[in-house]
């Protein structure tokens, strides 16, 4: 008999007849040949993909991947491994040593971003499950004003601030908790997680990808990154004719329209606005840790020993207690060892608000300041940091069209 290890756990009986024992093979399970695949075809994918924006632009090749993408990472996978929920576990494996990151998930995290580097968001473009159901449902392009899309982005980086504060203080994984997606790719879940999920879907029918742009916390991650991209995307390869018809096909907004100083700002004006900014940026990374550190009592309580605690200030009777405390009793716990646990976990939250709060004040002052930058463009241009990749645009430009004919 063997152990887990596969370690006999007692001696084998000695035959004197010649008996050979057969070599046992131990085969992989199947839950690691799985998630190893998963790792294959996210890198293939992606591979694909980046192949079709930068070498042969084809919207179709990444329609299909689309396709592969919601009916095996979605569905057939239920949405796990997610590189979206993996943030939280690189962030809990970086604050906790007892805690062991798995490399699969590091593999989601970190490989999206690698590829970011190089192709831009060839991950969001269709491999991303949640990206990809949004981008095949979408048939009509309602576009949100500038003013209202710039405000909406902020929203990421929120999200991205809290999934790291709880993960960070070992409270919750609110990402996983709180995907809108999941319950649709597992056809159950909690009902009101489903109609979210299925009114973002309504929505993505007419907006295009209003969980990427407006919620999704790695997606903000990736939009710094490919701002940076060695080889970003291009609607052709040939001279844009300003004909605008790229600008209307974009369903995210990425593509941004000639600009020759319309409204006859001056230089000093424009530099004025700028630098005003720029000496704003430190009081709003250190007012947003200050106002986020100062609520860390509040946010605190979604850690289960805070939550515990607050439950036993009451005084409850027997027929009206909570499970949470009646378990705290049975297990005989003592009311010094949860207060010890609340003050370190009180300590940790602070101590992280600090750390969020202060992101999210540079990330909007960084936004301001980005807003008042105005430069000149004589045609239309993508925006890397918006650009998802999708290659919707490749069909509406003129000029790739007379390459196909030629």
């Amino acid at each position: 008999m063997l152990n887990l290890l596969g370690v006999a756990r007692f001696p084998k009986p000695d035959f004197t007849s010649g008996y050979q024992y057969p070599e046992i093979v131990h085969g992989m399970p199947w839950e690691s040949f799985w998630v190893w695949l998963d790792v294959v075809l996210l890198v293939g994918m992606m591979s694909l993909v980046a192949w079709a924006v930068h070498r042969r632009p084809s919207r179709k090749i990444i329609f299909s991947v689309s396709i592969v993408s919601v009916l095996y990472f979605g569905f057939f996978r239920t949405g796990c491994v997610c590189s979206i929920g993996s943030i939280q576990n690189v962030v809990l494996a970086l604050v906790d040593n007892n805690y062991r990151l798995p490399f699969v998930v590091l593999l989601f995290f970190l490989l999206p971003l690698l590829f970011a580097i190089f192709f831009g968001r060839v991950f969001c473009a269709g491999v991303c499950p949640m990206g990809a159901l949004q981008e095949l449902v979408n048939v009509r392009n309602f576009r949100i004003s500038r003013a209202v899309a710039s405000a909406l982005s902020f929203f990421p980086w929120i999200y991205l601030g809290f999934a790291i504060l709880y993960a960070a203080t070992r409270s919750q994984f609110i990402i996983c908790r709180f995907d809108p997606f999941i319950p649709i790719f597992r056809l159950s879940g909690d009902v009101g997680m489903i109609v979210f999920g299925v009114s973002l879907l309504v929505i993505s029918i007419f907006i295009g990808r209003p969980f990427c742009r407006f919620l999704c916390p790695y997606g903000a991650i990736l939009s710094v990154v490919s701002s940076v991209a060695t080889k970003r995307v291009e609607v052709t390869k040939k001279s844009c004719i300003n004909c605008m018809l790229c600008h209307n096909a974009c369903p995210v907004d990425a593509i941004r329209e000639p600009y020759a100083n319309k409204v006859g700002e001056s230089r000093m004006v424009g530099v004025r606005r700028v630098l005003l900014y720029i000496m704003l940026l430190p009081l709003l990374t250190i007012g947003g840790g200050w106002l986020l550190s100062s609520q860390s009592d509040t946010l605190s309580i979604a850690h289960r020993d805070v939550y515990l605690y607050t439950l036993l200030q009451n005084n409850y009777e027997d027929k009206n207690m909570p499970t949470e405390v009646e378990a705290f009793y049975e297990m005989g716990r003592s009311i010094d060892e949860l207060e010890t646990s609340v003050m370190s976990v009180r300590e940790s939250f602070n101590r992280w608000a600090w750390f969020v709060g202060a992101l999210m004040g540079f990330v909007l002052g960084w936004k301001l300041i980005r807003l008042s930058v105005k430069r000149t463009r004589k045609t239309y241009e993508i925006e890397p940091s918006a650009c998802v990749a999708c290659g919707k645009c490749f069909n509406y430009c003129p000029q790739n069209i007379s390459v196909k004919n030629e």
